[in-house]
């Protein structure tokens, strides 16, 4: 129970931060140019994650990296790159709440469909009415709340 608490405080930190995050790249990327922008997003990311992993005990190795079993999933920096990018220009024309809600929409539909197929090393989950009733409130939350 409260490993779980923990991780919702966690994911509820997570969303808050991309929210601010993509304001905030938004705003940048209208006085530089979305490719600067996104370039500085990652390469900043890399010097706080370097200087964390030289701060906080050294675990892993970047050796480690040419051992992973699945190639494939080498590519969360490249996703990463996208992400910056797609978040940036969905702020950008939806304005910071619309485009979250159709971010996180996605997101939980994605992350189902993972679990549910099993795939990318998750594991499988049996499929649930309740939780497609859920995505269909969420959607019709984001219709409420974009109805004018």
């Amino acid at each position: 129970m409260v490993y779980d608490m923990w991780g919702i405080i966690i994911a509820i930190i997570s969303g808050a931060l991309m929210s601010v995050q993509g304001v905030f790249n938004t705003g940048v990327t209208k006085q530089t140019g979305i490719w600067v922008c996104a370039s500085f997003v990652q390469f900043s990311a890399l010097m706080v994650c370097l200087s964390a992993w030289l701060f906080t005990g050294r675990e892993g190795s970047f050796f480690q990296l040419a051992k992973i079993d699945n190639k494939y999933m080498l590519l969360g920096g490249a996703l990463g790159a996208a992400i910056t990018y797609t978040v940036i220009k969905s702020v950008d024309v939806l304005g910071p709440a619309r485009a979250n809600m159709f971010i996180i929409t996605a997101q939980l539909l994605v992350a189902y469909i993972i679990e549910l197929l099993g795939i990318f090393g998750s594991e499988r989950v049996d499929f649930e009415w309740r939780k497609v009733i859920g995505l269909v409130i969420i959607i019709i939350g984001i219709i409420t709340f974009k109805w004018k």
